[in-house]
Parts: structure tokens; sequence; C-alpha cells
């Protein structure tokens, strides 16, 4: 038995070497990738980065991972469940490395183990965790926010990226808010274009980025754009949080030889990941095995199996490393009888671990053998160097810079979706038309009071509804990208407010045109052109008001279908109160209150007193033909209570309410999705 395990040892080692010489590399280079290239284009030039954790003992708080939503829809209130001591859970326990510039180290493990949750403190972002015991080390120094943000990018798992850019566009926006003031555009240009080469993009560098309704590049090369937004301001160390999940195993190995690429550029580069076939195994510098949070090998890739040979766990023949080992030190949890016995093994294995480091600075297992040749990487084309490079000293562009680039930005992008401003168009153009010609024919013999009190409302009341709707559905599709450059620093939400509000003004202008201008003439509504001014300027207002609802709910609440029902409760509130269904003077006192802040009563206020009021009206009852001031019409429906100037600057306080509490909310709520709970 001990000669067939030497046997097989040898066997794997045997074959690692193999695979590390320079004929093998290559015939593996035209096998899994369609770029041999392996010209680094750019390097990162500072000192060299350490990464440093010691004796880290991490505490999950597991209810603050459950949203508030639903733990209210489990009948639990959010602000007890925290409290409690029974939902905490040990996250990580006694873990100690140290890592340097120029190495990979791959976080591997079974679901539960650690990673997220070890990415989580030491990119700062210990969502209701807390830290036990123990310290995060960065180049010598105990870890700080500003510390991080200077050292530390952090590529999520989910690709954040607006899909009608393209990648080139996408990068150099960037390159526009996070790069420092001191760089020319010549100099953010070929930051852009040394970050394209060094992720091989050249030959998709003009097409969309694209996502699942919008078809752009492969999702192999959106992941690498999104490296290659933080490998824009050229971090020293480089996390990234599981990037070969979804993609398929051919992409996923050129993903992580793009990374061992970076690595080998003077950076640190750590990773998480499940369990990587065997050929992207080769590639890793350092592999850290956890288990519920405990190390179980921490050392290099091609050590392992030594290390599991020499305790009595030898790799089979034909087996991949990481999937064998990820099997063994996972926990069983199908019975308690199972769950027991697997946790006494994996805490007899990291026991093991820690007294075999025990003498190490580093805490890395070593093993006595030749060091593996490692291939050729040459350097192209150095960066520029470090004391123009960006960090916490450099001073980033200004709100105006973060501004004119978010709404160049948020224009180039809108308008490039066609297939929604069609349907938008339409939508707008169809409406139109419908009650257009419905209230169509009436030249000679003009309509009664009553069908004109409620053409003007519909006019009012129908449009709004459609846009509320729209706006909801495009903000939360955009809501975790906005969580996450906020959370990165890339801009603050003011600048963000502004372009968000003023970006989407072209796109609003032109629905109420496509709308407003029809109708009114398609009726035979009063053509004067003083009177379509003011109609079409208070439909504007009502429209834009219902957006900054829309905008305020979608920043409030953190899910669609809540943003949706709260709009949409509010809407049929101000709908019944707008003074049509009822008249305003039959309110009793609560609808009366919604009544004053509804925008839709005071839109039909305004439509009626444009229409109606200094004009004699014709009213016919059986052969009796009377001429009525249209004043009093109006004023029998309590529309008259207020002038029409008075109406305007209603609406627009209104407006400017939503637009109040759409900021405060960007500025102190976290703008989390679902997926980043």
């Amino acid at each position: 038995m001990a000669e067939k395990t030497t046997e097989e040892t040898w066997l794997w080692n045997g074959a690692i070497r193999q695979d590390a010489s320079v004929s093998q590399q290559g015939l593996q280079d035209s096998l899994f990738s369609s770029e041999s290239d392996n010209s680094l284009y750019f390097t990162y030039s500072g000192q060299s980065n350490t990464l440093e954790v010691r004796d880290l003992t991490y505490q999950v708080d597991i209810a603050s991972q459950v949203p508030w939503f639903e733990q209210l829809a489990q009948f639990k209130i959010p602000w007890r469940s925290h409290s409690n001591q029974d939902s905490c859970d040990l996250g990580i326990q006694n873990l100690s490395f140290k890592v340097r510039s120029g190495q990979m180290l791959a976080i591997i493990g079974s679901s539960g183990c650690g990673r997220d949750s070890l990415l989580d403190v030491i990119t700062g972002r210990d969502h209701g965790g807390k830290m036990k015991s123990g310290q995060i080390w960065i180049n010598g120094q105990p870890s700080t926010p500003q510390l991080i943000r200077k050292s530390v990018a952090h590529v999520r798992q989910h690709d954040q990226l607006l899909p009608n850019l393209t990648v080139r566009e996408t990068l150099a926006f960037v390159a526009q808010m996070r790069l420092p003031r001191s760089f020319s555009q010549a100099q953010r240009d070929k930051r852009v274009e040394d970050v394209i080469a060094e992720l091989r993009l050249r030959q998709c560098a003009n097409t969309r980025v694209g996502n699942t309704y919008v078809r752009g590049v492969s999702g192999g090369e959106r992941r690498r754009v999104s490296i290659g937004v933080q490998l824009l301001w050229n971090p020293g160390i480089l996390i990234l949080d599981e990037p070969t999940s979804g993609l398929d195993s051919f992409t996923a190995h050129n993903l992580v030889r793009t990374l061992s690429r970076l690595a080998k550029g003077n950076r640190l580069v750590l990773i998480s990941l499940h369990q990587p076939r065997s050929d992207i195994f080769r590639l890793f510098d350092l592999v850290l095995l956890m288990t519920s949070g405990t190390p179980i090998y921490l050392g290099a890739a091609h050590h392992m199996v030594q290390y599991f040979t020499e305790i009595g766990y030898p790799c089979p023949r034909y087996s991949n490393p990481a999937d064998f080992y990820v099997d063994l030190t996972s926990i069983d949890r199908r019975s308690k009888e199972q769950e027991e016995a697997t946790m006494e093994k994996a805490r007899s294995l990291a026991a093991l671990f820690l007294e075999k480091v025990q003498g190490f600075d580093d805490f890395l297992w070593k093993a006595e053998t030749k060091e593996l040749p490692t291939g050729t990487y040459a350097v192209r084309n150095q960066t520029l160097s470090q004391d123009v490079d960006g960090g916490a000293a450099a001073k980033l562009p200004g709100m105006i810079q973060q501004f004119t680039t978010l709404i160049r930005r948020q224009i180039s992008n809108d308008f490039r979706d066609l297939p929604t401003l069609f349907i938008h168009g339409a939508e707008a153009c169809l409406m139109s038309l419908i009650i257009g010609f419905l209230y169509y024919g009436h030249d000679v013999k003009p309509l009664s009071f009553v069908d004109t009190s409620a053409l003007l409302f519909m006019i009012g009341a129908l449009i709004p509804f459609n846009v509320i709707l729209d706006v909801i559905s495009k903000c939360h599709s955009e809501r975790s990208m906005l969580y996450h450059e906020l959370e990165d620093g890339l801009y603050t939400a003011g600048p963000y407010f502004f372009a968000k509000v003023l970006g989407e003004l072209p796109e609003h202008c032109a629905y109420v045109i496509i709308y407003g201008m029809p109708i009114y003439w398609l009726t035979n509504l009063r053509p004067v052109a003083e009177l379509f001014f003011l109609h079409f300027l208070l439909l504007w207002l009502v429209v834009f008001c219902c957006r900054t609802m829309a905008l305020a709910a979608s920043a409030m609440l953190p899910t669609f279908h809540m943003s949706s029902f709260f709009c949409n409760a509010f809407y049929n509130s101000f709908y019944l109160t707008a003074g049509f269904m009822i008249n305003l003077d039959n309110l009793w006192i609560v609808p009366s209150w919604i009544s004053k802040l509804s925008f839709l009563r005071w839109c039909f206020s305004g439509l009626m007193q444009i229409q109606f009021n200094g004009y004699p009206y014709t009213v016919q009852i059986g052969n009796i033909t009377f001429t009525v001031p249209g004043d009093e019409l109006v004023a029998v429906m309590d529309l008259n209570s207020h002038p029409l100037y008075a109406i305007y600057l209603i609406v627009i306080g209104i407006s400017c309410g939503f637009l109040f509490l759409y900021y405060l909310s960007l500025k102190f709520i976290k703008q989390k999705s679902i997926q980043d709970w």
C-alpha cells in the first residue's frame, strides 16, 4: 500500500513537472488560448505589495444576511433579530497567511468554507460581521478604509456594466472619473489602450458590452472588462470573487491565464473559487484550502499533493487534486452522524496543518523540492511611474467632472437602446392617437362640458402611469452597478443625482412632445398659441413629477416589486382624489389632505382653467340655450381655488420634494440589490 502511494505521488509530481516545461507550455497555449502573446503590456511599477492576515477570527451575523423585507415577510422584527446570539456563527477561525506581489493566491473550498467572509474582511466590506480577534496588514500597515481604497481593487462576482456602451467607451468613462486630475487626456487614453492590450480585448474593443438581453461581447470578455474597470487605476492588489462563475471551461481557463499574467506584472492577485479544474489549478502560485472557516492547507499549488500524501491522503491517479481535496474536507450534512464525523476530520486536518506551519513566518507549508520553472513574460510597455498613478494622495476629479462624465455616459447608453426608445415613442404616439380619435370630429358642434372635462382628466392622468413603470424598471436594473460604484468611491451621490435627473430630460421632452402635440389638435381644444404653450408646459411638469416620484421610490425601496407597489398605491390615491371622480368639496379629511399632494389634482385644475377661464361656454338644456362663464363651471368643481401660476408652482414644489427624497435616499440608503444582500 505504501509503495502504491509513493508511486501515485511521483506520477503526479512527474506530470506537473512535465506540464511546466517550455514545450508543454507552448502546446497548452495553442490548445487553450487564441492569443499566444505572453507579453506584459501593463505592469504595476510601484513598490512591492504584501497582504498579511494575523490570527483572524471573524464572526458572521447570519440574520444580517437576510434582507429586512424578507424578515418582515416572516413576521420577524429586523432590528431585534440582529441582537440574537443564536444567529451568529464563526466564519473564520485562527487564519494566518502572508502573500506578496508576483503571486496569485487561490482560495478554494466547498460552500460555507469562509471564502466570502475572508474577502469581506480584506476589502473592508464586513456586512453584518465582526472581527473577534486578529488583524489585516497591507504593506506593513494595519488595514484602514483609506489604505484599502488606495491599494486594493475588488472585482465582484457579477458583472455590473452598462450594456449599450462599447468596451473602449466603458473603460474611457471610468478613466475620466477614476484617474487623478494630473493625468492629461492623452495619458488617460493611453491607460485605456494599455488595459485593453493587457486583457487581450483589442478584437472586441469597439463591440458593445451587452448583457442577458442585449447582444454584445462574450461572457469571458465581459468578465475581463469588469477586471479592466478596476485595473485602470493600476492597483497593486487585485481581489476577485469567483471570477470563473458562469463561464465555460475554455473561457475560464483563458481568464485565469490572464490573471496569472497580471500577477507576473508585479501584482498580488487573490481569487476565490469553488473547485477549479486541473489545468486551471496548475496556474495557481499558492492555494488556500478552507473548510468551516479554518485552513486545511496553505502553500504552493504544486506541493499540495505531496503535503496530503505525507499525512496519509494521496490523490488517486488521474484525479483532479482540487476536486479530490475539496471533497475530502467538505462537511457532509445529510445526517447528524455524518456531519459530526466530517467535522471531526476537518478539525484534525486543520490542527495538523497549524502544527506543521508553526515555525514559518508566512504560514506557508514548504516542501524540500526544487521550484518549478515559470513561464517567460516579456515586458513590452511599462506604465507611468508611481508618482503619477492614482492613490489616496492624488486628487481625483472633482464633482463637476464627475457630473459631466456621468451625464455623457448615461445619454450615450440610453440613446443607443433603440428598441426601448422606439417602444416608448410608439407607446406615447399610440396613446395620443387613441384619445385623439376618440374625441375627433367636433369642429362644428363642440364637446359638452362633461366630455371636455373627462378629456382633460385623461390627458393628465393616463400617460404618467406608463412613465412610472419605465423609470422604476430602469433604475432597478442599474441599482447594483450604482451600489458598487458608490462603494468604490468612483463618484459621490451628488454628481450622480444631477446626472440622472438631467440625463433623462431629452427622452422626457421627446416623450411629452409625441404624446401632447397630436392629442391637442385632434381633440379640437382651443386653438390659441398661448393656451397651447400653457397646456403643454403643465403636461410636461406633471409627467416630470411622476418621474421624480418613481426615482425616489426606486432609491428608497430595495426591490422592483416594492417600488412599483408603493408607486401604484400613491398614484391610485392621487388619481381618485384629483377632483374628477368625486368633487373636492365632498372629500372627508384624509382624502382631502391626499388631494393637496396629488399632482394629478393640480394638473386637472390647471388644464380646466386653461380651457375654460375667461371663455364663455354655451350650454344647451333641451330647447334652451344660454351662455355661462367658464370660470363658474370650473368653480363648481372646486378647481378654481388657486390661480394658474400657483398651480405651476405647486407642481414644481411637489417635484422638488420628490427630488429631495431621491437625493437623501442616494446619500444615506445603501443602494443594495437583491444579489448584494
